[in-house]
């Protein structure tokens, strides 16, 4: 039976438009796509993963990250879209790894992690009195079958891939992610084109905008962050090569 109200797909999450559409999984997608750039890339030498933050006060604690996590020792992930969205996935996802590792008594791989939140994801888009989730993730890291690179988002859909992008920045860096990315390229490489992939795609960079970095390195398979202070030495060439802000 036609809903008799006009609009009334946009409101109902489990009603399909007679084009085929979910609105509101759509609507989740606009929340991704205006969310802060982040991006992950695997190379033969390990994983990068990327994602810029903005402070909102010079109070604020810039040692503190709520765009980039550490899923288990050798996987993290980096978000975008709402972040306390992406907060409560993040710690479904280290729940998992832990009772995955419980159970069989091996190190959980990127791609079941990832397929995991991604059914928690889907499911939230067939139920009423729910609302999608309004972000989407990377997940990155170092299993037994080598770097992996994985998305998820609001509709439950998961992909893999060597680098990719998610944010408002998305189409710059895949840009440049396209003419520019290697498999065989070395990790030092791969941050540094991680680096200038955010700088070139960032609207505006002033004081309050920051860069949080991890890799995880094929030999050591553990999640590292990056220090702030390393992170300044390499962006302050590439911010003065953009235009001298910073």
């Amino acid at each position: 039976m036609a809903l008799g109200i006009a609009g009334a797909y946009d409101r109902a999450i489990t009603v399909f438009s007679p084009q085929g559409r979910l609105y509101q999984v759509e609507y989740a997608l606009e929340t991704v796509r205006a969310g802060s750039t982040a991006m992950a890339i695997a190379c033969n030498e390990g994983c990068v993963l990327a994602v810029e933050e903005r402070m909102h006060t010079k109070l604020q604690n810039i040692n503190y990250s709520w765009k980039l996590f550490q899923i288990d020792d050798h996987i993290g992930a980096v978000a975008a879209g709402l972040n306390s969205d992406g907060r409560v996935l993040v710690d479904m996802a280290r729940i998992r790894s832990q009772i995955l590792r419980l159970t069989y008594d091996e190190i959980p791989t990127v791609e079941a992690i990832t397929k995991y939140i991604g059914d928690i994801m889907q499911m939230y888009t067939q139920h009423a009195g729910v609302r999608p989730f309004g972000v989407a993730l990377l997940f990155a890291g170092v299993d037994e079958t080598g770097p992996r690179v994985f998305y998820t988002e609001p509709s439950g859909m998961v992909l893999e891939y060597d680098a990719w992008s998610i944010g408002r920045g998305a189409e710059k860096v895949r840009e440049i992610l396209e003419a520019e990315y290697r498999r065989d390229t070395k990790l030092e490489e791969a941050i540094n084109l991680a680096l200038r992939c955010l700088v070139e795609s960032a609207e505006k960079i002033d004081s309050n905008w920051t860069v949080r970095l991890a890799t995880v390195p094929t030999l050591t398979r553990k999640f590292t962050p990056m220090s702030q202070e390393e992170l300044r030495k390499l962006l302050e060439p590439m911010i003065k090569k953009r235009g001298g802000e910073g």
